[in-house]
């Protein structure tokens, strides 16, 4: 893969200190466990659906657009980064099963794992090679369904 420029590297991580920054006061807004919950289905859908994006020119369904798939890997770094502060103590419910809330530290570790890959697939993606692209994008969408098989309801 071709080493991102300073400029991808100082995108990335200016990105990551935003969502980071974001998603902090997001925990102190939720009035009730109901507003978690919708904040962090909302923010996984988002995410899915770009990701979604992403994998269809990965596998050919749809035409290679490297200024589109930089745009959508942007979006699924920023919602992996803001959908933590979503599963708050006392915010049970949805899809999450009780496991998160038990196993807050392998939660947090998979979580986080997640902003790693999706921050990779951001640098992948602003070189504009596909074959960039496809090197990491299972591993990121991996991720997302090791964690999903562990801490989601089906």
């Amino acid at each position: 893969m071709k080493k991102p420029s300073a400029r991808q590297t100082v995108a990335t991580f200016a990105l990551t200190v935003a969502a980071i920054a974001f998603s902090a006061p997001a925990s102190a807004q939720f009035q009730k466990p109901e507003d978690a919950i919708k904040y962090r289905q909302s923010a996984m859908y988002v995410k899915s659906r770009h990701l979604g994006r992403i994998g269809a020119m990965v596998n050919g369904r749809v035409p290679f657009d490297a200024k589109l798939m930089a745009e959508n890997a942007d979006v699924v770094a920023m919602m992996a980064g803001v959908v933590l502060p979503g599963f708050g103590s006392g915010t049970e419910g949805g899809k999450a099963k009780a496991e998160i809330w038990k196993e807050q530290a392998k939660f947090k570790e998979l979580a986080d794992a997640g902003l790693v890959e999706a921050i990779k697939l951001v640098a992948a993606a602003k070189t504009g090679n596909l074959d960039n692209v496809k090197a990491v994008f299972s591993v990121t969408a991996g991720t997302c369904k090791s964690c999903h098989d562990s801490f989601q309801s089906k």
